[in-house]
């Protein structure tokens, strides 16, 4: 597995991380978007990822209500893995009326539930806030000069926001190392919006989520359009997922699984791929995964490298989606 500075960080993780979202048993307006998982599934989802290289994780608050960082850290343990083996990856979410105050008075809770293990890596989950962003960065420094948290990170920032976030943490002698973004192949934004020119610029890296598009990009729902009735929930309301949105990406798709066939892999590897080589170091991905299968497949993805045609085909493919 491709390994990665994380920012201007010490802390070295695989381009392929796993995302945590689906932990959350099912609990509370984020957690509702997934069926609850059984412990055993978990466990055999981290340890397919453990197996295939990936050494970090990426969980929030937001995710059940602590949930999904609770199963992660038992999950973790049960396998016999113990703190400085594994790098974690959390997010403070700004509920209304919420304070900066309460990036430092959740952090107990934080900690508690990842115990044994500790924060490398703490968010802020979201841009809106009952603060400013100064305020915000201000209580992440405490927390890492308090030795609470290893390094600081954004979630869903604008390149001004980031920026901001950034000269606001330098002052107090504390890098800025990532903002988490959606992003894929079926949305390029950060490309157009600044966001990923900035995070070159002052060496911060791009945590793509959603790098599948929500299982779009595997080609399953443009094969059997009828999965979007019967397999995506509330996903089948969104107009990419609408069978004007599949015959726009269809010709994406067919260049995926036609590079995929070549290579014996998945168009979901591809997509991956793409995502973790096109801009050099600067982007890393954390595919979820509900099954142990779906991690083998998702760390499958950093066992080859697209050639530059190949990266160039997809890109102009995909570029309508900038």
């Amino acid at each position: 597995m491709i390994q990665r500075r994380l920012g201007r960080s010490d802390i070295e993780i695989s381009a392929i991380g796993l995302g945590c979202w689906q932990f959350s048993e099912g609990f509370g307006l984020a957690g509702g978007f997934w069926e609850a998982l059984p412990s055993q599934t978990v466990e055999e989802i981290i340890d397919a990822s453990l197996r295939g290289g990936i050494n970090w994780f990426d969980t929030a608050e937001a995710y059940g209500d602590g949930r999904s960082e609770r199963a992660l850290a038992s999950a973790l343990t049960r396998l016999g893995k113990k703190p400085g083996d594994v790098v974690i990856a959390t997010k403070w979410f700004p509920y209304p009326f919420r304070s900066a105050s309460s990036i430092v008075k959740t952090i107990g809770d934080r900690l508690s539930h990842l115990s044994p293990f500790g924060i490398d890596l703490h968010q802020i989950h979201q841009p809106f806030a009952f603060t400013t962003v100064a305020a915000q960065s201000n209580a992440m420094a405490d927390l890492v000069q308090a030795g609470k948290i290893r390094t600081v990170g954004v979630s869903n920032f604008s390149a001004k926001r980031m920026r901001a976030a950034h000269e606001a943490l330098a002052r107090r002698g504390v890098p800025l190392v990532s903002n988490q973004m959606k992003y894929s192949l079926l949305d390029r934004r950060i490309e157009s919006n600044g966001v990923l020119a900035a995070a070159k610029e002052l060496g911060i890296t791009i945590i793509a989520y959603s790098p599948l598009a929500q299982g779009l990009l595997s080609g399953k729902f443009h094969e059997d359009p009828s999965l979007v009735r019967t397999r995506v929930g509330p996903r089948k309301f969104l107009p990419s997922f609408r069978a004007k949105g599949l015959e726009r990406s269809r010709p994406l798709i067919e260049e995926l699984r036609k590079i995929a066939t070549a290579y014996g892999v998945t168009p979901s590897q591809v997509a991956l791929n793409w995502l973790i080589h096109f801009h050099g170091d600067t982007v890393v991905v954390i595919p979820g995964a509900t099954k142990g299968r779906h991690a083998e497949e998702n760390v499958g993805a950093g066992s080859f490298k697209l050639s530059p045609d190949e990266l160039r085909r997809i890109d102009e493919l995909s570029r309508q989606f900038l």
